[in-house]
């Protein structure tokens, strides 16, 4: 099993050039059965990154390419009507896959938005009082633009908290940039990725993941760092009980992607500006991943 995570590594290193700390989180997120928000300016790979994340992976694939008329049918399917049988049929939306991606999210209107909030924390979709499950294991890996505001709707709070990491890959170094043009020769080596785990393999990385011991004291070191968010005067909205249990299952996975049964408060501190700065609301503008920084610092570490 560890020689087909090297290897799914290497895959994404195939098409995504350097950020390894970006292709490890959204690991971390597979592995844990959470879902990634990609936030960042066009053009620097989000939407690269998660095809070559599915096409290393031999399951169902789909995606949504989100604009202000997608309706919510469109995502989840609808019921529609037979008539060489006389009867409704239900047709499936793209959320039946195992790994759907949801390109330029913040493009839907908030009802097409709320059609995704069922089916990513139940892994079902409830449609004309029928509730459906999708495949196991689902997963959603979302992109989209911080900084663009024309026809777009921002996320709203109870959206961001369902996804359990969030980050932003960057800008490229010099070094990096030049080896994306050198590259541009071999333009197929997205067509190119072979699937290199399957689904049955997913599923028992998720269970050795979740085999990884947390220490009492680590337990209690996430929750000082969650709960000290809901009395800190620059936070309007503090993080929620979903956001301790996310942090949890991350720093398991993290450690697992590490070869080691356990937690060290290292794991914590890396995750939790990409698992807890998106759940919070600050005040005034200030900028979540600094006020993140800032209650690492002052929390002891066990």
């Amino acid at each position: 099993m560890r020689e087909r995570i090297q290897t799914l590594t290497e895959n994404l290193g195939r098409t995504i050039v350097g950020k390894h700390d970006a292709i490890r989180l959204v690991l971390v997120a597979l592995i844990s059965g959470g879902h990634t928000l990609l936030e960042d300016v066009p053009g620097v790979g989000k939407t690269l990154l998660a095809k070559s994340l599915a096409r290393s992976i031999d399951g169902k694939f789909q995606r949504i390419q989100c604009t202000p008329d997608l309706l919510p049918s469109d995502v989840t399917g609808t019921n529609i009507w037979n008539p060489s049988k006389g009867t409704f049929e239900f047709l499936p939306g793209p959320v039946f896959a195992n790994i759907l991606l949801t390109d330029e999210i913040n493009r839907a209107t908030p009802r097409t938005q709320s059609a995704l909030l069922e089916v990513m924390e139940e892994q079902q979709v409830t449609v004309d009082g029928v509730s459906r499950q999708v495949p196991n294991p689902f997963f959603v890996i979302a992109t989209q633009n911080p900084v663009e505001y024309q026809g777009t709707f921002p996320l709203p709070e109870a959206q961001m908290d369902r996804f359990m990491l969030s980050l932003s890959l960057g800008y490229p170094t010099e070094a990096e940039e030049l080896q994306m043009l050198q590259r541009l020769q071999n333009r197929g080596a997205l067509e190119e990725l072979q699937p290199c785990l399957s689904i049955a393999d997913v599923q028992e990385l998720r269970r050795r993941a979740a085999l990884v011991n947390v220490d009492q004291s680590l337990q209690q070191y996430i929750l000082n760092l969650v709960r000290v968010t809901r009395h800190d005067e620059e936070i309007t909205l503090g993080v929620s009980p979903r956001g301790t249990v996310a942090l949890c299952r991350a720093a398991q996975a993290i450690a697992f992607l590490d070869d080691r049964d356990y937690v060290i408060p290292d794991d914590v501190k890396f995750l939790a500006p990409h698992v807890l700065a998106h759940r919070m609301i600050p005040i005034g503008g200030r900028r979540a991943r600094v006020i993140v920084d800032r209650l690492l610092n002052a929390t002891p570490i066990p």
